[in-house]
Formats: structure tokens, C-alpha cells, sequence
């Protein structure tokens, strides 16, 4: 019996791959491929597995990205069915990655199947590219993939990741692109004091305060056709030892930018540095740069996925660069056309995660007229 884009899903979904873990999943994908002529090749760096399936030595290569891996459960009393147990019900499949991203593989794998079966001979080659290390530091998964196949020249021409990027009904959005994420750890500098003798004291939250505000009410750039404008955004505010009658000695504040093309780290960095400095403040930064912006302008597989969406689904879809960051910022690195695209996104890393079963053929139909469109 021929395993549907469902079973294999169920399959996925019953595996407690929580990152970095990933239970077998990507044995299970190899042993869909294999047969029919992929080769499988594992690579695992430190405690994270990964795995490379192509099919064919000739260009253009048309990779599938995604990953393995799901975030935490959450308290498992709050669920209405157990989240690695897969359960239908009413139409709906529930489970943890049933919508970020096993549905997606599954899809994605059947497409490969379906299209290698009626089209041997397909020109240039098909790819998997397969992470269990998306949902957390992401820091031995895809990237150090990428970092070998630049190493052995092993280049790529076209990428679809899996992620679930529709927001109303399959298939009104594409993500081509995303924005870079910026994270900045401050430390106002003070000193500490009763606050009934103030002038003892140096407040850092009120020394900072006219600082944030010009940091919050500042235009970083106006974006372009395919960004927004970069924003600013304090995640975390801390000072102070608990008692109200002390002045702190400092202040610990985490911000982060999400940022477009229109700027770059460096930019925002030195931005940032000048604000603080005219407010003379005494202060320390530290800054994790998680992902830098990447676009694939409007090419063949943007295209190609546009046409593929259109014919299955009668939707006309658009592209965005919305939403947080995506293993697409390494592969884009290497492959000049990355683009993104998978189920409703509504149910993400949330309780009860789902995804309607009558989007799973559609799903797979939508990548194999893809393949289609740009393999034959």
C-alpha cells in the first residue's frame, strides 16, 4: 500500500523529537528516498544529526529544506490529546509538529516520490536537506550543512523550506525572505543609594529613561518593496534589589531589532552606540547578531511556486518577508533562490498544534507541480 502524505505525518508526529533530538525521523525520510535512487548521506556535528538526500549530479538542483525537530510541549494536562500521539478529529490532525514542520516533510517527501516515479529522467537534481536543530540554537544543524557543501563546491540553484508560512488558507503566502535579528544585552551603569538621600545616588533608570525613549520614537529606516521598516523592541527591563527604598547600582535592559535590507548590523549598531553616548551614560553592550536579512527577488521559483499554488489551489498567493527568523538565512548563503513555503501557521508552538487534513494533498501537489514546473 503506497503511504500517504497522512501516514507519513502520523509517523513523523508520533516521535518525540524535541530539539535537538530526532527520534529516527530522518531514517524513516531516508528510507522513503533511498529505493528511488537518492542518496543519503548522514552528517552529525556535535550532539545534532542532519541529513543530505540528492538525487541526481546535474543543475539545476531544487533542494527541500526543514527539520525534524519540534519545540517543548508545555504542560501536557493543558493539551486535549497527547501531543505524540497523533489524533484525528473533526478533520483536523492534532500533534506536536503537525504544523511546524513534519506535515510539511511528509509532503514534501510524497511530492519527491510521486514526481521521480512518473518522471525518471527528470533533468538536473532533487535535494533534502534535513536538520534536527532549527527550534534551538541552530548552531550545528543546517549552517554547518551549508558550510559543507561550500566547502566540496556542492552548488545549489533553487530552495523551498517547509515552513508553515500561510496565514488564512493554504497557499496565500510565500515568504521570500526574511529579517535579520539583532539582539542587544545593556547595562546602564549607576549607584546605588537610599532613596531618601538621592543626591548620594546615581539612578541608572532614570539616567537612561530620555535615552530609551529617543531609541523607541527613532526611524531606523523606511524599509523597501520587500521589507518593512526595521523596529526596535525591549524585551526584558530589570533593576533594582527588591526593596523600595533602595536606588539600584544598575540597569539590565535586552532589546532586540528585526531589520530589513534598508539597514545592516552594523548600521544599527553604531546608531545605537551614538544614542546612548550624546545621553552620557555610563554604560556596557553586548550584542548576538542571530540572522542577517535575506531576499529572493521575484525569479523562476518564486515564480514556479506562485503557478504551482495558482493551478491547485486557484489562490493568486503573496510574497512576504514577515514573521522571525528561518534556517533559510544559511541556506540563502549558498543558494542564490530560497524561498519558504508550508501550512496555516496559526497553531505554532502552541497547545494543541494542528493542521487540517484536507490541506495535506493539496500540500504535496502544490511542491510536485514546483518540481514540475522547474524539472522538466
Amino acid at each position: 500500500m503506497n503511504t500517504t502524505v497522512l501516514d507519513l505525518a502520523k509517523t513523523l508526529i508520533s516521535r518525540a523529537s524535541v530539539t535537538p533530538q530526532d527520534q529516527d525521523c530522518q531514517d524513516l525520510i531516508a528510507s522513503h528516498l533511498v529505493p528511488l535512487g537518492f542518496y543519503a548521506e548522514k552528517m552529525r556535528f556535535e550532539e545534532v544529526d542532519n541529513l543530505w538526500l540528492r538525487r541526481g549530479t546535474a543543475s539545476p538542483v531544487l533542494v527541500f529544506a526543514g527539520h525534524t525537530d519540534v519545540v517543548p510541549t508545555g504542560p501536557l494536562e493543558k493539551w486535549d490529546t497527547a501531543p505524540f500521539t497523533p489524533t484525528e478529529k473533526n478533520g483536523v490532525l492534532y500533534g506536536r509538529g503537525a504544523a511546524d514542520m513534519k506535515s510539511s516533510i511528509a509532503a514534501f517527501v510524497i511530492a519527491a516520490k510521486e514526481f521521480v516515479t512518473q518522471h525518471p529522467h527528470h533533468k538536473g537534481s532533487i535535494a533534502m536537506l534535513i536538520t534536527a536543530d532549527e527550534e534551538g540554537p541552530s548552531v550545528n544543524g543546517t549552517v554547518r550543512v551549508c558550510d559543507a557543501l561550500k566547502a566540496r563546491n556542492e552548488n545549489l540553484d533553487y530552495c523551498i523550506v517547509g515552513e508553515p508560512t500561510s496565514d488564512k488558507q493554504l497557499g496565500d503566502v510565500v515568504k521570500n525572505g526574511r529579517r535579520g535579528s539583532l539582539n542587544g544585552e545593556l547595562l546602564i551603569k549607576g549607584k546605588q543609594g537610599h532613596v531618601a538621600y538621592p543626591h548620594l545616588a546615581r539612578n541608572p533608570i532614570h539616567l537612561c529613561a530620555a535615552a530609551i525613549d529617543e531609541l523607541a520614537r527613532t526611524e531606523w529606516d523606511q524599509g523597501n518593496e520587500y521589507f518593512p521598516p526595521t523596529t526596535f523592541q525591549i524585551s526584558n527591563f530589570h533593576a533594582g534589589t527588591g526593596a523600595g527604598n533602595v536606588v539600584p547600582s544598575q540597569a539590565n535592559i535586552l532589546f532586540n531589532f528585526r531589520f530589513s535590507s534598508a539597514s545592516t548590523a552594523e548600521s544599527l549598531k553604531n546608531r545605537v552606540n551614538t544614542i546612548l553616548t550624546s545621553h552620557r551614560l555610563e554604560y556596557s553592550l553586548t550584542w548576538t547578531l542571530s540572522g542577517e536579512p535575506f531576499l529572493t527577488p521575484r525569479a523562476e521559483l518564486s515564480k514556479a511556486m506562485a503557478k504551482a499554488i495558482l493551478d491547485e489551489t486557484g489562490i493568486s498567493t503573496e510574497l512576504s518577508t514577515t514573521g522571525g527568523t528561518s534556517d533559510g538565512r544559511f541556506i540563502a548563503k549558498i543558494c542564490p533562490q530560497v524561498i519558504e513555503f508550508g501550512p496555516i501557521n496559526a497553531s505554532i508552538h502552541q497547545i494543541n498544534e494542528n493542521i487540517e487534513i484536507s490541506t495535506l494533498e493539496p500540500l504535496k501537489n502544490i511542491y510536485r507541480r514546483t518540481l514540475e514546473h522547474l524539472l522538466l
